[in-house]
């Protein structure tokens, strides 16, 4: 057998021995396989939830009666964000951004009900998944395990002693780093199992499954190779130990729960009270579309009677009310989306500055990889937005069309008794709108997006080589 062999046997052989490592061992992959368990039930049953919710919804939308197109303009409707397969393995930005959306005309109204407002305050401080355990917990159990493998024989003084026997230093430490890779790929492989049943789901996409297995192994290898790496640069445990608990905390605790907070303060972003007082000022300032006379819509009125060649509204081949609910519906959702685009403009700073601070926290890169590689990253919630956005859009519109079409001035503007039962219109218009269908991007799309993250996860692990084939040549020199 050869020494790299022997010398990972005998390492492995007293990690066993150890019985704390054992039950730490033992309870991580309680951990996963519980965060697998509870991840996934609890994705399933909100996936039902929502499945239900609209159900609902769009079943109360078309039991609507005959009625005036504009009163269903803001009766609106109810619309509820899909979940993928992999949004069990990492739900990403799912608990705080929200899941459903309400639809009403001249509003853009925003995603409601996350998880974070729904549940208890725990909720803030992190879910049980298996991103979770596997970014937070593993790393700080493979410390726990690993933090003595060459400091433990520096110390002892055996080290010298190993290599007078005929091993050299790369296979001391190669041995070393066999055996608590050993051990980290017996800590991922649950995790890798629950990506496996993921595999199999309606819906699930082979290239982003890959792309998370890829990096997560990636990141377990990098923590494999910097654990070895500190121990074999001191020359004490405790040492290697505090060394590498200040490396966790900074990397794994620190930095991701400041980086948010350094980019919000870069690139503060609105808050709902601004945000709905500037739009209150811009629509005052554009007119109100639901009064003909407007007189900010008088160029409009203008402008329609030209293109029709009439000189009155009432002359107009089609309801002059439809007409201006399309106008001012058009120039109302300008207005949203330039309050919208600005707002994730500011966000897209802010992703790119915690993208930055990434570089110096590679748990920061993992966790973007992730949420992207899933499809529960800000992109992911903003195209669930964008798509909604546009739904709702189409419907109002396509509402307002019929008022302009299917009703006729005189009774739109008429006031007596049985003016109101003139310029309802069937209720089968109701029924014969499209459902709301999100359409999800492909698995190379989100491969992609995953990219960067993946490159500086795979960046850290070569520094990670080079310090430990630079500390490898070191050692025994002291």
């Amino acid at each position: 057998m050869s020494p790299l062999r022997l010398i990972a046997r005998d390492e492995l052989r007293l990690m066993v021995r150890n019985r704390v490592a054992l039950i730490a061992l033992g309870l991580i992959l309680i951990l996963t396989i519980v965060a697998i368990a509870t991840a996934w039930t609890h994705q399933r049953g909100i996936a039902d939830q929502r499945a239900r919710h609209q159900a609902a919804a769009t079943a109360a939308f078309e039991a609507q009666p005959d009625r005036h197109p504009h009163r269903v303009v803001h009766y609106g409707h109810f619309i509820f964000r899909p979940l993928g397969p992999l949004a069990a393995f990492d739900p990403g930005v799912d608990a705080f951004t929200g899941s459903s959306m309400f639809l009403e005309g001249h509003r853009q109204n925003t995603a409601n009900f996350g998880d974070v407002r729904q549940s208890s305050l725990l909720v803030r401080f992190g879910q049980l998944t298996p991103a979770f355990v596997l970014q937070a917990v593993a790393p700080l159990l493979l410390i726990f395990l690993g933090y003595g493998v060459v400091a433990r024989e520096t110390e002892r003084g055996t080290l010298r002693p190993l290599m007078l026997q005929g091993a050299t230093r790369a296979q001391i430490v190669g041995g070393k780093l066999l055996a608590l890779g050993g051990l980290a790929l017996l800590v991922g492989l649950p995790a890798m199992i629950g990506l496996g049943l993921i595999a199999g789901q309606p819906g699930a996409l082979a290239t982003p499954i890959a792309t998370l297995a890829l990096g997560y192994a990636t990141y377990l290898a990098l923590w494999t190779v910097g654990i070895v790496a500190i121990s074999a640069l001191v020359r004490r445990r405790r040492d290697a130990l505090l060394a590498l608990l200040a490396v966790w905390t900074v990397t794994v605790v620190l930095l991701p729960r400041v980086a948010p907070d350094i980019a919000n303060q870069a690139y503060p972003l609105a808050n709902r009270l601004q945000t709905d007082v500037g739009i209150a000022r811009d629509l005052r300032a554009m007119g109100d579309s639901h009064d003909p006379n407007d007189p900010h819509f008088a160029a409009f009125k203008q402008a329609t009677l030209k293109r029709y060649g009439v000189s009155r509204v009432e002359d107009l081949p089609v309801n002059y009310k439809g007409v201006l609910a399309l106008e001012g519906e058009r120039l109302s959702t300008e207005l949203f989306d330039r309050y919208t685009t600005e707002s994730f403009a500011a966000q897209a700073k802010q992703t790119a500055l915690v993208d930055a601070i990434g570089l110096l926290s590679p748990t920061i890169a993992l966790r973007s990889l992730s949420m992207a590689a899933a499809g529960t990253d800000l992109a992911g919630h903003r195209r669930f937005l964008d798509q909604a956005e546009a739904y709702r859009y189409a419907l109002v519109q396509r509402l307002n069309a019929l008022e302009q079409d299917a009703v006729s001035y005189a009774d739109d503007t008429a006031v007596d008794a049985g003016a109101d039962r003139r310029k309802r219109v069937d209720a089968a218009n109701w029924r014969a709108l499209p459902a709301f269908t999100f359409h999800a991007p492909d698995g190379a799309k989100l491969a992609r997006s995953a990219l960067p993250g993946l490159a500086v996860v795979v960046a850290w692990l070569v520094a990670a080589t080079l310090v430990l084939t630079i500390a490898t040549r070191r050692m025994g020199a002291r």
